[in-house]
């Protein structure tokens, strides 16, 4: 069965691939589960007293949760049943911008959840802040059990479900399904509105897919409110698959969730692998005489990783002994069942995919935007699905071509655009907005630049940069900073950049670098590195500025600096670089929800260094 509503993959499961273990999340020392019959009782349960709660068809409904969780998909299900609207707010965001985003929906109810981080405001208490400006928004229920707050349980209702099948009968599936605000890196959010079609076109392309059938279980901790992971999401209901929720900050060490979920499979972003790597990377330092060797050897031998490559007799053999002697433990460390990983939402640097997969551990990319409900591309499972640089072919449905016509681009580069299914209705209350990504033709301007390569009788899409991201020197020439800064943070030195040079003569680089890499970095060199707490989040560490004006840590980035230029033009070369102490997060501005960088933002707050930089 292809479902036309999002609603239908529920019941997919439940009529092909019943599940006792259908979504499941931590509750103390265990895991609590529902199964797919359970699953779909509660949403009718929901969608009955959302009707009687007086909602009608289009009613925007907000969902807010710090972690994902089965009442998320509960809610959801209940919601699209009775024709109303879910509206997923990201948990990061401020009360001005969710006072902003409720007004422009003109949300009528808000289920949000209590949890919240170290010395960070809790969900209830930003939404409450918000509600006395937004006129609309009736009640604020809770996930969680809260003195003086109405619970989510308090809503559901038992009985005649005529009333709710009559309405799903009349759900068309270019009804409106959802709206998505984009973290844009200026201005206010856009609400992208999703119909069924547009979500269920994708699910439908991408499912078959992944490795993945009834008897398999999948980890999920990227937030649910982004189309990447709920897409993947329906996915996994669509083809049986266990779903664990867990948040990233239970995801490692011998307690963690991947070592005691055993996941088979597990999207995620670049960043996460890179962490993985790092302290992978780290126990080998540790080593000493043959093992360190040994280990070293083994990483060495995924420099050479191609998928699909055929390695002959001595490098297969060499391979072996590298596979039973190290690379199966950096599997044991993932749950030693993993039998797929899709990362997006950013470029994943090469030597991730190169590193894992060659330890067994298949890593693919897939590429897309909100607006594409959300997956465009994706490297594929099976032999020549993938080629590393890339983010894969296009997904069945979606027809892509490369536009060259408006910009100053290398040969055979252009911007992205994109047909298909998936293509979003438009953004809400914003038609100007819409016309400026939507065509006459029907082709949506990803703003990506990219090209088309071809080999072994496939075509894949290559990202080379972010029209809007490009910057343009004084003496004319444009450089894409996203592939110069893709390059860099392949060195776990370097936590975060941002390549700057716009109207300059020469490009250079804020480089902010990774806190507990560079303190074992300087435990090895005798350097004295403090890390102390920011103000905002205990858990995220920052270099002191004394460290980091050190002439040790000054010429070891040098290096790193000298190192990654000769892969560039000359115009494209990092000339001068300054190092930062304080991270950049969505609660200090400088990243959008989905840790994209705002570069205004960057740009204005850092002003007087870049000033410094170029002796203004």
């Amino acid at each position: 069965m292809k479902a036309t509503r999002l609603f239908e993959f529920a019941y997919h499961q439940l009529e092909n691939f019943p599940q006792q273990k259908s979504l499941g999340r931590k509750e103390g020392n265990g895991w609590k589960f529902w199964s797919s019959q359970e699953f779909i009782d509660a949403a009718n349960q929901v969608s009955l007293g959302l009707l009687e709660m007086g909602v009608q068809k289009g009613d925007r409904i907000i969902l807010i949760s710090n972690k994902n969780r089965p009442e998320w998909n509960i809610m959801d299900v209940g919601i699209q049943q009775v024709g109303a609207v879910n509206v997923p707010v990201y948990p990061t965001i401020s009360p001005r911008e969710y006072e902003y985003i409720f007004n422009d929906c003109g949300a009528k109810y808000c289920f949000v959840s209590m949890d919240h981080g170290p010395g960070k405001e809790s969900l209830l208490s930003k939404v409450q802040k918000a509600k006395p400006n937004v006129p609309t928004l009736e009640k604020i229920f809770t996930f969680d059990k809260v003195d003086g707050t109405p619970y989510w349980e308090d809503i559901f209702r038992s009985g005649d479900l005529a009333k709710v099948e009559a309405i799903k009968n009349e759900i068309q599936t270019d009804d409106l399904a959802t709206l998505i605000y984009t973290s844009g890196t200026t201005g206010n959010p856009k609400g992208v509105m999703l119909s069924h079609k547009n979500i269920c076109s994708n699910v439908n392309s991408v499912w078959p897919l992944l490795p993945l059938t009834e008897s398999h279980t999948a980890l999920s901790f990227l937030p649910i409110c982004h189309i990447f992971e709920r897409t993947v999401t329906y996915a996994y209901i669509s083809k049986g698959v266990t779903i664990y929720y867990t948040g990233t900050d239970n995801l490692g060490g011998d307690e963690g969730d991947l070592k005691g979920v055993k996941p088979n499979f597990f999207t995620t972003v670049p960043r996460l692998l890179e962490k993985v790597y790092e302290k992978i990377y780290n126990k080998g330092l540790a080593l000493e005489g043959f093992k360190r060797k040994l280990f070293f050897w083994a990483l060495d031998l995924t420099d050479n990783f191609e998928y699909d490559k055929s390695y002959g007799l001595f490098g297969g053999i060499k391979n072996k002994i590298a596979d039973k002697l190290i690379f199966s433990k950096w599997r044991e460390a993932l749950g030693g069942n993993v039998l797929g990983i899709v990362t997006g939402a950013a470029a994943c640097p090469p030597k991730m995919a190169k590193v894992f997969s060659a330890a067994g551990i298949p890593i693919r990319e897939g590429y897309g935007l909100t607006e594409t409900s959300p997956a465009l591309t994706i490297g594929r499972f099976d032999k020549f699905g993938s080629l590393l640089g890339t983010v894969g072919p296009a997904i069945p449905g979606v027809t892509l071509k490369i536009d060259p016509s408006d910009g100053d681009y290398k040969e055979g580069e252009g911007e992205i655009l994109a047909k298909g299914d998936n293509i979003m209705q438009g953004y809400l209350n914003q038609p100007e907005k819409t016309a400026e990504v939507i065509d006459p033709d029907g082709w949506f301007h990803t703003g990506d630049i990219g090209k088309i390569v071809s080999k072994n009788g496939k075509k894949y899409l290559k990202i080379t940069g972010r029209k809007k991201a490009l910057l343009k020197t004084s003496g004319g020439k444009y450089v894409a900073p996203e592939p110069i800064e893709k390059k860099f943070k392949e060195d776990f030195l370097v936590e975060q950049m941002m390549v700057i040079g716009e109207g300059k003569k020469f490009v250079s680089a804020l480089i902010i670098p990774g806190a507990e890499a560079l303190k074992d970095w300087c435990d090895n060199n005798g350097v004295s590195c403090s890390l102390s707490p920011t103000s905002f989040d205990p858990s995220i560490q920052m270099v002191s500025k004394e460290t980091l004006t050190d002439p040790k840590v000054i010429a070891k980035f040098q290096e790193i600096v000298d190192e990654a230029n000769p892969n560039f033009s000359h115009i494209e070369q990092i000339k001068k670089f300054v190092l930062l102490s304080a991270p950049w997060t969505t609660e200090t501005g400088e990243m959008t929800p989905t840790l994209k960088v705002k570069r205004r933002v960057i740009r204005e707050k850092y002003k007087s260094v870049i000033d410094e930089i170029y002796n203004v």
